[in-house]
């Protein structure tokens, strides 16, 4: 039935445009979820004025709410498909980070609805009319939310979108809460126990605890989530794989939207190189890049000199004081500048966040170690800090 519904309605949606695509996906699911939560809102609403409970009406409401949050997915899906302009260069993809946002908020002024609904029922509890036709309109609901809740997690899978993720959640919770709805009804009719109450404040913690969980989840990538250890580990792998290219460092990875990743990262290579060479690697880094993984990556060459054995010396003589250390501490952009007036060694080093020494402290130490083989070298060092994995060499 869902890949049924989404070959109908979408007819090849990549086309091989992918904004294009995720706007489809997105237009297609907010429309089913306008659609669905309507239907399910008036029919919970009549039975719920028949039979006299309030329960049902309260989750009809709540239904209520589920379109008006596909409304938001529906109209996030489209601001995000606007292409990029000279207010925001980098495009509108975030937009969606911000519909299940809202989604998720929505998520949790339901849960607080339905328990305020639940706690009065528990203290002013009374008798629910009970028959075939609310028994089949309670189940006809729960059935409809779980297909409901699985079409948007399948969407939600095929376009990565954190929005569609919330919005099945939410279902699975709306069919839930329906289920508890139907099973106090069958237990006071059958003992005449009042639990509509109690079982519905269940439901609505398990609701405030997935939505509180589902806040925190879509506002990580607005925040600027740090990219997976498996996505760095890829990306080192593939540029050290060019001819050419010694080493590289200060990767950093921004997402402005689902598919919208920009890059950049220092490259190094040999100062003896032909620039004009080098440059022409770069390049076609930053092309494979675009092309095969959608990463606007931006590459710094940095010119690396090799045949100063001097410089060499040192070089090693420092990557083996900072292992003494930590192996967690790496260097890069190592120079080294010999004049008779003063020379000079400048490099950078990358500590993790975690680490326990200060910079003052890791600049001191490294200076002492330098001095102690090049008593007239002035050392200039630079301290940054990250927890991407170290910038490896071939």
């Amino acid at each position: 039935m869902i890949k049924l519904l989404i070959r109908l309605f979408l007819r090849d949606p990549e086309n091989g445009n992918l904004p294009l695509a995720r706007e489809r996906y997105g237009k297609l699911a907010g429309w089913v979820g306008v659609t669905t939560n309507l239907v399910l809102f008036f029919i919970k609403l009549l039975t719920g004025l028949v039979f006299h409970s309030i329960a049902i009406m309260a989750d009809a409401f709540n239904n209520l709410t589920d379109s008006a949050s596909s409304l938001v997915t529906l109209f996030g899906f489209h601001l995000s498909a606007k292409p990029a302009d000279a207010e925001h260069p980098y495009g509108h993809a975030r937009i969606e980070y911000i519909a299940g946002m809202v989604v998720s908020f929505l998520v949790v002024m339901v849960g607080f609805q339905l328990a305020q609904t639940s706690v009065g029922k528990i203290l002013e509890p009374h008798p629910t009319e009970f028959g075939t036709a609310l028994l089949i309109a309670l189940i006809a609901s729960v059935l409809l939310k779980v297909w409901q809740s699985l079409f948007y997690r399948r969407i939600s899978r095929t376009i990565d979108s954190t929005a569609l993720l919330a919005s099945s959640q939410d279902s699975r919770n709306d069919a839930l809460s329906t289920a508890a709805v139907l099973v106090g009804l069958v237990i006071s009719y059958f003992t005449g126990w009042q639990l509509d109450g109690w079982l519905g404040l269940g439901v609505a913690v398990f609701i405030l605890v997935a939505g509180f969980r589902l806040v925190m989840e879509t506002a990580n990538p607005l925040l600027g989530l740090a990219p997976s250890k498996e996505m760095v580990d890829d990306i080192y792998r593939r540029i050290l794989s060019y001819p050419g290219i010694i080493g590289l460092h200060d990767l950093n990875i921004h997402n402005y939207g689902p598919d919208r990743c920009f890059a950049s990262v220092h490259c190094e290579m040999c100062a003896d190189h032909n620039i004009v060479e080098s440059h022409e690697i770069i390049d076609r880094i930053e092309r494979d890049f675009l092309t095969d993984g959608n990463i606007h990556l931006v590459i710094h060459l940095d010119p690396v000199v090799t045949g100063d054995e001097r410089a060499n010396r040192l070089k090693v003589y420092v990557e083996e004081s900072l292992r003494a250390i930590s192996d967690e501490i790496t260097m890069h952009d190592f120079q080294a500048v010999w004049k008779p007036e003063g020379s000079r060694v400048i490099f950078d080093i990358v500590v993790p966040y975690r680490f326990s020494w200060s910079d003052e402290r890791l600049e001191e130490y490294l200076s002492e170690k330098i001095k102690s083989q090049e008593p007239h070298c002035e050392p200039i060092i630079t301290v940054d800090h990250d927890d991407s994995p170290p910038a490896r060499e071939r």
